[in-house]
């Protein structure tokens, strides 16, 4: 059987209005299969989906990004609860938690209820497990994790639309929301239009995740910035849509300024975030991190090319020093000889010629050029060498 929650009066541009959902979830026998649920799950399919293709293009383990999620996701849901329900605390202890509330409520997750920042507190901690257990680091896991989070977070605030919650002010735009008289907050009139904030982060994170893997293809962003990036792209949107709703939330005073709970959260994660990105890049300047394993874990294929690759870098280092050793060396006997050569007296090197014998001069000369011809020699040794390891 399926439940239905028709559209009701509309304001303003009624036809281009966005009307109320037809439905919120339907029934398979006794089970209630929530449309709220489904946004979730669809989400989290998605940037599986999305990860998976990229953490595979960095070298990531095969298969290993389920042994990861099998952690990340469970973590992610519960921080994602509780963070809700311990910022809005009044359906579940009351209000001033007065013990009036309802806990049964807490694990009912289909009914809504999940806050962003516990989920991806908790969800980096059970990813953290698995990548340990995986062998790879997590810097590199989020990073390619990144826009696939994004992803899911678009498609998961359709869930908002379906449960009718977390809507705007009131607004005479074309794209205003309608929503079921039940759902309207008190004081206004039922055919009162909203702002759509679900559709607005919806089309915000969507642009965020081009942006990301068009950053990510420019400028291959390691070491956790990437995720960084992400952190605030999200909170830079979140800011402005969150002061559009009108549902109660914890207010929060700071230097004067009262704002939602969720304001002040977004603009400290936005900070640190800008922050530990600069932090990292002045660290990491100019150093390779593109191997996704721990230390000491990397493939056997990884480990020889990497050896290979030094011994090469060795050997052609000790050609060069060699090299510069040998011709000071063969310069200083020429030299040796040709002063040994100018002290000699002008009568015994008359005496010498007369009598056939090489000269001191001649000496000196054909040391000279064996010197020379020597450092040819290991020039062209060198020279050939250099030619064999560059092919």
């Amino acid at each position: 059987m399926i439940s239905t929650l028709a559209p009701h009066g509309l304001a303003g541009s009624v036809a281009a209005a966005i009307p109320a959902p037809a439905w919120s979830g339907f029934d398979i026998g006794p089970l209630r299969i929530h449309a709220y649920a489904l946004c979730i799950l669809l989400g989290i399919v998605a940037a599986l989906w999305l990860t998976d293709r990229r953490w595979n293009r960095r070298g990531g383990p095969e298969g290993s990004i389920w042994d990861i999620a099998i952690w990340a996701i469970p973590f992610g849901i519960i921080g994602g609860r509780l963070y809700h329900v311990f910022s809005s605390p009044d359906a579940y202890f009351g209000p001033g938690f007065d013990g009036t509330g309802d806990l049964s409520l807490i694990p009912q997750i289909w009914l809504g209820g999940l806050g962003i920042w516990g989920a991806v507190v908790l969800g980096v901690v059970g990813a953290w497990i698995g990548c340990r257990r995986a062998n790879v680091k997590i810097s590199a896991f989020i990073d390619a994790a990144a826009p696939g989070i994004l992803l899911a977070q678009a498609i998961g605030r359709w869930g908002n639309y379906f449960n009718q919650e977390l809507f705007g002010g009131p607004t005479t735009l074309p794209w205003g929301l309608s929503v079921a008289p039940e759902f309207v907050p008190s004081g206004f009139s039922p055919d009162t239009l909203f702002h759509p904030t679900f559709l607005y982060e919806c089309i915000w994170n969507v642009l965020g995740v081009v942006a990301l893997l068009l950053i990510d293809r420019k400028l291959r962003l390691r070491s956790g910035r990437l995720f960084l990036l992400y952190a605030m792209i999200y909170t830079a949107g979140r800011v402005w849509i969150e002061m559009l709703r009108i549902d109660s939330a914890e207010q929060i005073t700071f230097f004067g300024i009262t704002a939602r709970l969720n304001v002040w959260t977004s603009i400290l994660v936005f900070v640190v975030a800008l922050v530990l990105f600069i932090v990292i890049g002045m660290l990491r300047r100019g150093k390779s991190d593109d191997s996704v394993y721990l230390p000491g874990h990397e493939p056997a294929a990884e480990l020889v090319a990497t050896g290979a690759a030094r011994v090469s870098d060795a050997k052609g280092d000790a050609a060069k020093e060699g090299a510069v050793a040998t011709e000071p060396a063969e310069a200083s006997a020429a030299e040796d000889a040709t002063a040994k050569h100018d002290a000699v007296p002008t009568g015994r090197r008359a005496a010498e010629r007369a009598a056939g014998e090489p000269s001191a001069t001649d000496a000196a000369k054909s040391s000279s050029s064996e010197a020379g011809a020597d450092s040819a020699s290991v020039k062209s040794g060198q020279t050939d060498s250099s030619s064999t390891k560059d092919k």
